[in-house]
């Protein structure tokens, strides 16, 4: 049979094939198995069995080739390089496509093409970070305390401040959240800079001019958006704090109303308005301060504050608790020029006759709110002497009875005697026990109860013997005493040196001064203040500082916000757009995109109102709120996209 003879292009890739076979041969390292035989140690005496010991080497197949230099291995090598990168991507565009084509639906598509989704927070961190740029807290803490680091102290700051508004961390998992969120990308900063040294530091730096900075930052507030500052309310908080203060000037042992008192606390007080119960002066105290010494430092820091705005101190009126009021503080508002309103503690005989020299028939004919019954407020003018170190003056007093105080007293009061008479028959039943058999020992045993009990000086016991050789108890109850008892009950006495207020103004302000109470509880629950994480005074005054930089952007949130027809707390407003998060997707050709989450009307409209108390109605930096979220999340994957709305409910 005649061979016949292939054709040219078949032969041609024959050759081909095999020319591919022996470069692929050549080219591919090679591993040599080489035996090399060690001397023995010259200080070893004893003979050594000396073994080959195989050693691998890998070897380029161009090492074998004298004619294959470094330079001609060095070409073949760039050559190949774009080579071998062109098929890898070939196979992975077809392993993409073999993907694709088992795809049923399209949602099955977008996975495969989804190389990877992230999902960041973003809630209200833009309306946020608009008002601290608004109270220019940025470049205040940079004037106040430059640095030459990439990232500057007002930047830290500002973070902090974000931190504890919207989900407070310890410092050494601010860094963590921040990742979480698009600030990264917002500051333009890389998050791995705020690490808790660079935080400790700023704090550092911060406690250095802590009230100027305040100073600064509340004159803004009050400034840009017309804080009323004729009504201020003053009052105390105790921090409690963990851990070990050794050298500390303010963490301290003292007294404070629902605080233990075997925890060592730091004092804050605070001078807030009635006008959205802003913070505007502050100051930490050692936890040994008492209240009262407080309130003269109290005194010139309102004064340099209404200096500052070219207030008058005759236009402010000062409302305080009894915990801020004696005769010397009476004194001294008198002296600083400064009105003041204030519950005054009964101390003096005649302050506390002055309290109960009205019978309850001439407090009922002077009402005080429009409620005549068991919650009603009742009150009666009359003049308080004050003397102090020779001198004297007499200022406007209004004895207060109160219907809810008087019931609340007074139910407690028989609580407290139930409980005194289930003691005092304890004791009978024990009668000719052990300890129980003698009259002095009786009569002991149940004084003993009386001292225990909150009533004890309202009830009397008489321990005695009968003919027979018993001992007997009995009580009762003194009918004077709980009558004096309950004449001061619900009774208390406000004092104030504006005599141009009238008794039912007296009562509206002293009622309203709950206002500070809350930003107190904002202040610890919220914000969380507490625990602190720092062990030196200046970190605690500079976390203090931050704090109260978020409280300040937290009250003025809510204030803005009940202006224009929205009467939420700052808290639920953030909680209503907490659910808005930035969907950032990069598909496997390297492409990314970002895009913000559906956004409900209601949230379209908590923007929208947030937007304008912040920047007011005629300064809306977009006429679409969404938009404008959408503006101040730059990113460089390029401009983001809106989710679809969601449907309205209802």
């Amino acid at each position: 049979m005649p061979i016949v003879p292939l054709p040219r292009w078949r032969e041609l890739s024959s050759w081909g094939v095999w020319l591919v076979v022996v470069l692929v041969m050549l080219l591919s390292p090679w591993r040599a198995r080489l035996a090399v035989r060690l001397p023995a140690p010259a200080a070893c005496s004893t003979p050594v069995v000396q073994r080959p010991v195989a050693i691998e080497v890998w070897q380029s197949p161009t090492d074998a080739w004298p004619w294959f230099g470094p330079r001609l291995r060095a070409r073949w090598q760039a050559a190949w390089r774009p080579v071998r990168a062109w098929l890898t991507a070939v196979r992975a565009w077809l392993a993409l496509l073999a993907r694709l084509w088992s795809c049923r639906t399209l949602a099955e598509v977008i996975a495969v093409l989804t190389r990877r989704s992230v999902a960041r927070y973003l809630g209200a961190l833009p309306v946020l970070y608009l008002l601290l740029e608004q109270l220019r807290v940025r470049p205040i803490i940079n004037r106040y305390c430059p640095t030459e680091s990439p990232v500057d102290h007002g930047t830290v700051t500002v973070v902090l401040v974000l931190n504890r508004l919207v989900a407070p961390r310890p410092l050494y998992r601010v860094m963590d959240w921040l990742a979480q969120t698009v600030l990264g990308d917002s500051l333009g900063v890389p998050v791995a800079k705020f690490n808790d040294d660079r935080l400790g530091r700023t704090l550092d730096a911060l406690a250095v001019h802590a009230q100027a900075i305040w100073q600064d930052i509340a004159s803004q507030a009050l400034v840009r958006y017309q804080i009323d500052l004729s009504v201020l309310f003053y009052d105390l908080t105790a921090l409690v704090l963990t851990g070990d203060y050794p050298d500390s000037d303010l963490a301290d042992y003292g007294f404070a109303h629902n605080t233990p008192s075997d925890k060592q606390k730091l004092k804050l007080g605070l001078l807030a308005t009635a006008d959205g119960g802003l913070p505007c002066v502050f100051q930490p105290w050692s936890g040994r301060t008492a209240d009262k010494a407080t309130v003269q430092q109290n005194m010139q820091a309102l004064r340099a504050l209404l200096k500052r705005h070219a207030w008058d101190t005759q236009q402010v009126l000062v409302v305080g608790d009894s915990a801020n009021l004696n005769s010397q503080l009476a004194l001294a508002y008198t002296d600083q020029h400064l009105k003041y309103l204030a519950g005054l503690p009964l101390v003096e005989k005649v302050h506390r006759a002055l309290a109960l020299a009205p019978t309850e028939r001439e407090l009922y004919c002077h009402p005080l709110t429009d409620d005549h019954g068991p919650t009603g407020y009742w009150g009666l003018l009359c003049a308080v002497p004050f003397t102090h170190q020779g001198r004297t003056v007499v200022h406007q007093g209004l004895v207060v009875l109160s219907g809810p105080m008087r019931t609340a007293l007074r139910r407690t009061r028989a609580q407290q005697c139930h409980a005194l008479f289930g003691a005092l028959r304890a004791v009978q039943a024990k009668i000719g026990q052990k300890r129980y058999r003698s009259v002095t020992e009786v009569q002991r045993r149940a004084e003993t109860q009386l001292r225990r009990s909150p009533v004890g000086q309202l009830v009397r016991v008489e321990a005695a013997g009968t003919p027979d050789g018993q001992v007997t108890l009995r009580w009762w109850v003194d009918r004077a005493a709980l009558a004096e008892a309950m004449r001061a009950d619900g009774r208390y006495l406000l004092v104030t040196n504006d005599f141009n207020l009238t008794p039912a103004r007296m009562l509206a302000l002293y009622r309203d001064k709950d206002a500070v109470e809350k930003r107190f509880r904002v202040f610890k629950q919220d914000l969380r203040v507490r625990p602190l994480f720092v062990h030196s005074d200046e970190r605690v005054r500079a976390m203090l500082l931050v704090n109260l930089i978020a409280l300040l952007a937290y009250s003025l949130l809510e204030r803005q916000a009940q202006q224009h027809g929205l009467c939420l707390t700052a808290r639920r407003l953030l909680e209503r757009l907490s659910t808005i998060h930035v969907v950032e997707v990069e598909a496997w050709d390297g492409s990314r995109t970002r895009r913000v989450s559906e956004i409900s009307p209601a949230q379209r409209r908590v923007l929208t109102v947030l937007l304008r108390g912040v920047c007011g109605p005629t300064a809306l930096p977009a006429p679409d709120p969404v938009a404008w979220l959408v503006a101040h999340c730059p990113s460089p994957a390029g401009p983001m996209t809106i989710g679809p709305p969601r449907p309205a409910v209802g």
